[in-house]
């Protein structure tokens, strides 16, 4: 119970890697304040996970959602030891540039990366008083690319650049530091009535040099120790957690 004590917030941690994240973070002792604006899955979770979680609906694009969601979360919790960045849109495929329609770019980067910038703006006086952390989930769609994914892959671009800027920005008192999942298969981890087994091909596994297609809990083990003292001397990294996938040489 390492976390006995700690108070984090974790973003979309309604579904999907969020989810697995409060989950590990509740099980080893934490209070999690879960962000979503998703109601059903943020209830579903919150309920699932007991007392050590609560949960709050938020567009974190709009600031004045994201004020009120600090302030109650360091009300409910008395502090704030860690704030996860992980809520994006997850919907990369957005058709040809000369297509791409400037409000559909706006809220791709008002949700993916401004949202990042909004909570770390009004949790980092807060997150001072305790020498506390932020980790902010990118993707490696931030370092490699296929076709039509402009909009997202600039905002996970964005948050790589965020996360070593506000690590100089905000240490010594605040460490800063970053993880970009490759695939990971995250049906397991949707809200209860809605979960099924990942239908994945051994094809699938096969291609990652590590033998198979990413977890949740893949990303929640790492989020976890950068967010203890163990990871002390850790910040402004970016972490790639892909099965050795962007190592990868393919040639067709």
């Amino acid at each position: 119970m390492r976390f006995e004590g700690k108070v984090f917030l974790v973003t979309g941690g309604g579904q999907g890697i969020g989810r697995g994240i409060v989950k590990r973070l509740s099980d080893e002792g934490a209070q999690v304040a879960i962000i979503d604006s998703d109601a059903r899955a943020g209830r579903d979770a919150a309920e699932e996970y007991g007392d050590r979680v609560m949960f709050q609906r938020a567009d974190i694009s709009r600031e004045a959602d994201v004020r009120r969601a600090i302030t109650a979360t360091v009300k409910w919790g008395r502090r704030l030891d860690g704030l996860v960045n992980n809520a994006a849109i997850a919907d990369p495929q957005v058709g040809p540039v000369e297509r791409l329609a400037l409000a559909k770019w706006q809220r791709l980067l008002d949700v993916n990366l401004t949202g990042a910038f909004l909570l770390t703006k009004h949790a980092v006086r807060n997150l001072r008083k305790t020498r506390g952390s932020i980790i902010n989930i990118s993707s490696t769609r931030a370092v490699q690319s296929e076709p039509d994914t402009i909009a997202y892959a600039a905002t996970k671009g964005g948050i790589v650049a965020l996360t070593h800027a506000l690590a100089i920005s905000l240490g010594p008192e605040v460490r800063v530091n970053c993880i970009s999942p490759g695939w990971i298969a995250t049906d397991e981890y949707l809200p209860r009535g809605k979960r099924r087994e990942p239908q994945l091909k051994p094809s699938d596994h096969d291609q990652h040099p590590a033998g198979r297609v990413g977890k949740p809990e893949d990303i929640a083990g790492l989020c976890a120790y950068l967010l203890t003292e163990e990871a002390g001397f850790v910040t402004g990294a970016n972490f790639i957690v892909d099965g050795g996938m962007t190592r990868k040489m393919i040639y067709s």
